[in-house]
C-alpha cells in the first residue's frame, strides 16, 4: 500500500494551543504576517516577555485556570489528577495479595535463618512467642521498606494546576527546538480515541509502546495526550533520570521510576508486579519504550522484554482481564542528542543525566530549529486476543519439543509468547514510521560514491528513493504542493553544516557528507525497508566484486541462498526480518529487484531459479541502484568483520595453561581500537564500523552460537567475563607461538563475512593484508591477557576514586564453571531443538 497525498489521510498540526487539519501533502505553511495567526505569535512569547509582561502573563493564567480545553476536564479514561490520588494507588499496592504474601515468605524465611543460626532458641521456653514477636518486626520492616520503594516509583498525578501549567511551560520549550510543530495522522487520532472510548467502558488500559530515539519521545507524546483529551500515560522511566528539581516535576507530570536492574531482590520485583497490577486492574494508561534505552544508531533496537513480562504475568495469572497494545512510532527532522551519540558510540562513557547539563546546554538547545515531529499511531489490538492467536498457531504447528502451548504456567511458552509480542511490536513500529526528508538526504549522501554530489543529482536520487520507500509500504512525511527541490532544500537546513557541506562557486552547488558517522543515524532510519534487497546485493557482491564479464559475475541460486541465511542469521540482532520465513522472503525479494530491472534470473524447465546477475540495464546505468542497496549494508558487514577479526586476540598465549576470562568491556574497547588503527590504515572503509553498540550485537550473536564463552557473576559488582570457545581457536606455532594467518575455523568463519565486504584499494594483496591485520588483533590481545593476569584471580577493593569498583578476576570460581558448563549445555540444546542455522 503506498502513501500518496491523493489517497493519504491529512494531518493534524499541533503548534501549542492551536490544532489545524492540513490537507494532503502539508509540509509547512506560508509565512504569515502577525495578525494572520497564533503561530508566529506563539513562537514569540518568550521573546517578548520584557516588552510585554502584562501579555504574557495572561496568556500563562489561561493554563493555570484551565480556561476552554485547557481544564482538561473531559478527559477519556480513569480520573485522574485529582487530591490524594497518589494515596489512593499507594494504599492498592501495599494491600495487594501478591505482595503481602511475598512480605509473608521474606519473612518466614528470614526467621528460619535466624533460627538456623542460633539466634532464636528453640530450647527457651517462650520460644514461640519470640518467634512470633521477631517475625512480626521483620514484617514491619518490610512493610517499611516496600512502602518506602511504592513511593519513590509511583507517579504522583495530583494537581490539575501543575499540568496545566507544565504543558504550557514544556510546549513552549520544545516549540523553540521542534518549531514546525507536531504532525499526527488525523485517522490515526480519531482511531485511537475510539479504541481509548471503549477502553473507558472496559476499565481496560491502553499500553503506548513508542521507539525510543530522544528524550523528546515521553514529552511529545504527553503532550499529544494532553492536548487530545485522553488519560496521560504512566511512563515507565529509569531512576537514572530521577535527579534533583526535574525527577520530581517528571514524577508529577507521569513518571514511573525503576531500577536498571533489579538482581536478586525478590521484595522489589515483587512491587513494581503490583503497581503494574494496580494500573491494569485500574485501566490506567501506561507507556514503556520497547527498546528500553534511546536507540544511539537511528534503527529499532531488539525488544527489551523486562517490563512486558510484568504484564504478561498480570494477565497470565488472572489478577487482570485484559489491555490494549499501541504501537507509537516517534520520528524527527533532526534528533537533538545525535552528537552526544556518535561519542558514546565511539567508546566515551555515557554522562549521567544532571540538572547542571540540562541549564547549561538548554539555551543553545533551543535556539536551534530542528523542524518538526512526526508521531503515528499503529491500529490498537487487544493483548488478550494476541496470546490467544499466538496459543492456537502454535499448537498447530509441528515441534521437536513436545509442548502444551496454552500452558502459560510453562517458562518456555511464555519466553516464546513474550518474544513473539517484543518483535511484533517492533515490526507494527516500522510499519507506521514516517520517513523523514533529512532520513531521504542522509540515506542518498551515504550511498553515492564519489566526494559530493551536485544538487540536481541529490533531488533525483531524494525522488528515486521516495519512490522506493513508497514501493515498500513506507510511508513518506507529507511534501504536498512544494516542489522537491524546496523539500530537499528544508531538510539541508535542518541538518546543517555540520552534518552537510557545500562546495559552492562550481557549476552548481555540490553537497558532501561532513560527518558520516552522525549522518548514519539518519540513514538507518530508512534501512528496515530495504533490508531483504541489500542482504541480497551483498550476497551477490561475492560474485560481482570479482570483476570481469556477466558470466563470472554471475551467482548459482544455492550459492546465494546460502551467503543470504549466513548475513541474515549473522545480523539477526541487528534488523527485523519478515516471519515469512527465508524462501518466502528471498522469492519475494528477487522477484521486486527483477521488476526493478536491476538483476536478471535464469530458471531451468520447470521454472525453478538457477542463476543470478546483475542486468543490462543495470550495468549500464553504472549500477547506481544495485550499489544504493550494497551501501546500506556494508558498515554493518564491516563491523561484524571487524567483531570477528577482534577475537583472534582472544587466542590465549602458546604458554598459558589455565583459562583467563577477559573483561567484556575491555574486549569491545580493544576492538574498536583495533577498528579506527584498521580505518586509519586503509583496511576498513567504514568509521562507523567501530560503533559499539554494531560490535555489542555481534558478540552477542557470537556468545548465541557458541563462538565464545561469557561468564556474567551474581556479584552484581563483577562486570562480565569471555573467551574465545576451545574449539573455535586458531592454531599457534609451537616453535614461534605466533598464530596462523589465514588457517583455522575462525579464520574462515572471517572470510565468509569478508566475501561481501566492499573491496578497498588495500584488499587485494591477499595475504600481506591478513597477516597485518592478524598481527594487530594478536598483539591487542597480547595486552588484554597481561592486564587481566596482572589484576590477579581475586576480588579487590579499588582505591581513590574508583573506591568501590571490582577487578573481574582472571579465572573462574567453582560456582562460576559449573553454571558455564550448564549454560553452554542449554545453548546447544536450544540450537539443536530450534533447528537453527549454524553460522
Amino acid at each position: 500500500m503506498t502513501d500518496r497525498p491523493s489517497d493519504s489521510a491529512p494531518d493534524l498540526r499541533i503548534l501549542g494551543d492551536e490544532i489545524t487539519l492540513q490537507p494532503s501533502g502539508f509540509v509547512e505553511p506560508p509565512k504569515r504576517t502577525r495578525d494572520e495567526g497564533k503561530e508566529q505569535a506563539l513562537m514569540e512569547n518568550f521573546a517578548r516577555f520584557r516588552s510585554e509582561p502584562l501579555q504574557f502573563l495572561r496568556e500563562v493564567s489561561l493554563y493555570v485556570s484551565g480556561t476552554g480545553w485547557r481544564a482538561y476536564d473531559h478527559v477519556v479514561g480513569q480520573p485522574i489528577f485529582y487530591s490524594g490520588f497518589s494515596e489512593h494507588i499507594k494504599t492498592e499496592v501495599m494491600s495487594a495479595t501478591l505482595l503481602q504474601t511475598k512480605i509473608a515468605e521474606l519473612a518466614d524465611m528470614r526467621v528460619a535463618v535466624e533460627e538456623k543460626e542460633g539466634l532464636l532458641n528453640k530450647l527457651d521456653n517462650d520460644f514461640q512467642t519470640k518467634r512470633a514477636q521477631r517475625r512480626g518486626v521483620i514484617v514491619q520492616s518490610l512493610q517499611d521498606v516496600a512502602e518506602h520503594l511504592t513511593d519513590s516509583m509511583i507517579c504522583k498525578f495530583e494537581s490539575k494546576t501543575f499540568i496545566r501549567g507544565a504543558y504550557y511551560m514544556v510546549t513552549q520549550l520544545l516549540l523553540r527546538a521542534y518549531h514546525q510543530g507536531i504532525h499526527v495522522s488525523s485517522e490515526e487520532v480519531l482511531r485511537l480515541r475510539n479504541v481509548a472510548e471503549e477502553a473507558q467502558r472496559k476499565k481496560q488500559s491502553i499500553i503506548f509502546l513508542p521507539c525510543h530515539r530522544s528524550h523528546v519521545d515521553y514529552v511529545s507524546l504527553q503532550l499529544l495526550c494532553y492536548r487530545l483529551g485522553l488519560a496521560l500515560p504512566v511512563v515507565v522511566s529509569g531512576d537514572n533520570l530521577n535527579f534533583p528539581i526535574v525527577g520530581s516535576f517528571l514524577q508529577h507530570a507521569g513518571a514511573m521510576y525503576i531500577r536498571r536492574s533489579f538482581g536478586d531482590d525478590q521484595l522489589y520485583t515483587t512491587v513494581v508486579q503490583a503497581y503494574i497490577d494496580t494500573l491494569l486492574r485500574g485501566g490506567y494508561n501506561l507507556e514503556c519504550f520497547i527498546e528500553g534505552g534511546r536507540s544511539r544508531t537511528g534503527k529499532l533496537l531488539p525488544p527489551k522484554l523486562g517490563i512486558l513480562n510484568f504484564v504478561l504475568d498480570s494477565l497470565f495469572s488472572g489478577r487482570v482481564e485484559d489491555a490494549i497494545i499501541c504501537p507509537v512510532s516517534t520520528q524527527y527532522d533532526k534528533v537533538v542528542e545525535t552528537e552526544g551519540y556518535v561519542t558514546e558510540l565511539l567508546g566515551m562513557p555515557k554522562k549521567k543525566e544532571n540538572l547542571a547539563d540540562f541549564l547549561s546546554g538548554g539555551s543553545s538547545v533551543l535556539s536551534l530549529r530542528l523542524g518538526r515531529v512526526d508521531v503515528r499511531f499503529h491500529e490498537p489490538w487487544s493483548l488478550r486476543g494476541f496470546i490467544d492467536q499466538q496459543a492456537t498457531r502454535l499448537s498447530k504447528v509441528p515441534s521437536a519439543m513436545n509442548i502444551n502451548w496454552r500452558d502459560t504456567k510453562n517458562a518456555t511458552v511464555r519466553q516464546k509468547l513474550l518474544r513473539t509480542l517484543g518483535y511484533k511490536v517492533l515490526a507494527d513500529i516500522n510499519d507506521v514510521s514516517v520517513v523523514m526528508p533529512t532520513a531521504l538526504i542522509g540515506t542518498v549522501l551515504l550511498t553515492l560514491r564519489g566526494r559530493g554530489v551536485g544538487r540536481t543529482e541529490l533531488i533525483r536520487r531524494v525522488e528515486w528513493l521516495t519512490g522506493r520507500v513508497r514501493a515498500k509500504g513506507g510511508r513518506v512525511a507529507h511534501f504536498g504542493n512544494s516542489p522537491l527541490s524546496d523539500v530537499v532544500q528544508r531538510g539541508l537546513d535542518v541538518l546543517g553544516k555540520d552534518l552537510v557541506g557545500v562546495v559552492d562557486g562550481l557549476a552548481e552547488p555540490t553537497y558532501y557528507a561532513v560527518d558520516r558517522f552522525q549522518l548514519s543515524f539518519y540513514r538507518n532510519m530508512t534501512i528496515h525497508l530495504f533490508i531483504s534487497e541489500a542482504l541480497v546485493a551483498a550476497a551477490l557482491y561475492t560474485r560481482v566484486k570479482r570483476g570481469g564479464g556477466p558470466s563470472i559475475q554471475d551467482i548459482p541460486y544455492q550459492d546465494l541462498r546460502d551467503q543470504v541465511l549466513f548475513l541474515s542469521s549473522l545480523f539477526r540482532g541487528e534488523f527485523i526480518y519478515s516471519s515469512e520465513g527465508l524462501n518466502v522472503n528471498l522469492e519475494r525479494t528477487l522477484a521486486g529487484l527483477e521488476a526493478d530491472n536491476i538483476i536478471h534470473i535464469e530458471k531451468d524447465e520447470e521454472g525453478h531459479i538457477t542463476k543470478i546477475g546483475l542486468s543490462d540495464a543495470e550495468r549500464a546505468a553504472g549500477r547506481e541502484n544495485y550499489d544504493f542497496y550494497c551501501f546500506l549494508i556494508w558498515p554493518f558487514i564491516e563491523s561484524s568483520w571487524l567483531a570477528a577479526v577482534s577475537l583472534v586476540g582472544l587466542t590465549p598465549p602458546l604458554a598459558q595453561k589455565a583459562d583467563i576470562w577477559i573483561q567484556t568491556s575491555k574486549a569491545l574497547s580493544s576492538a574498536q581500537l583495533l577498528g579506527k588503527t584498521l580505518y586509519h590504515q586503509g583496511d576498513l572503509s567504514y568509521f562507523e564500523a567501530v560503533n559499539k553498540e554494531t560490535l555489542k550485537n555481534s558478540y552477542q550473536r557470537f556468545e548465541e552460537e557458541g563462538i565464545i564463552h561469557v561468564v556474567r557473576s551474581r556479584d552484581s559488582r563483577i562486570p562480565p567475563r569471555l573467551r574465545l570457545a576451545p574449539d573455535w581457536r586458531p592454531a599457534r606455532d609451537p616453535a614461534t607461538g605466533r598464530l596462523a594467518p589465514t588457517a583455522g575455523r575462525l579464520w574462515e568463519f572471517t572470510e565468509k563475512i569478508a566475501s561481501s565486504r566492499r573491496e578497498g584499494k588495500n584488499r587485494r594483496d591477499g595475504a600481506t593484508v591478513s597477516t597485518r591485520v592478524v598481527g594487530l588483533a594478536e598483539e591487542l590481545g597480547g595486552k588484554m591477557f597481561e592486564e587481566a593476569m596482572a589484576g590477579g584471580g581475586s576480588v579487590g577493593e579499588g582505591k581513590g576514586k574508583g573506591k568501590g569498583k571490582v577487578v573481574a578476576p582472571a579465572t573462574l570460581s567453582g560456582e562460576e564453571a559449573r553454571e558455564l558448563g550448564r549454560a553452554v549445555r542449554e545453548q546447544r540444546r536450544r540450537r539443536r531443538l530450534e533447528s537453527r542455522a549454524r553460522l
